[in-house]
């Protein structure tokens, strides 16, 4: 049984349609910005961490000890 043209051409314009979708969403998934915003947000959250802030706030302490130690030898 063969397919009227018509038909056809309407399923081809169908699938173009959602390949043009796909593409669409695909594309602000995949836009640099969006990364970028998501690590900033992702550090923000650890940022937040009680254990991770008082971690940073030690080793920076420790590099500041070392280093006016080195400035008075």
């Amino acid at each position: 049984m063969a397919r009227d043209p018509d038909a056809i051409e309407r399923d081809i314009e169908q699938a173009r349609e959602a390949l043009a979708a796909t593409l669409d969403r695909l594309s602000e998934k995949a836009h640099p910005k969006r990364f970028v915003e998501y690590g900033k947000s992702s550090v923000r959250d650890k940022l937040e961490d009680p254990r991770v802030r008082y971690a940073l706030i030690g080793v920076g302490a420790l590099v500041a000890i070392v280093v006016v130690r080195n400035l008075f030898r």
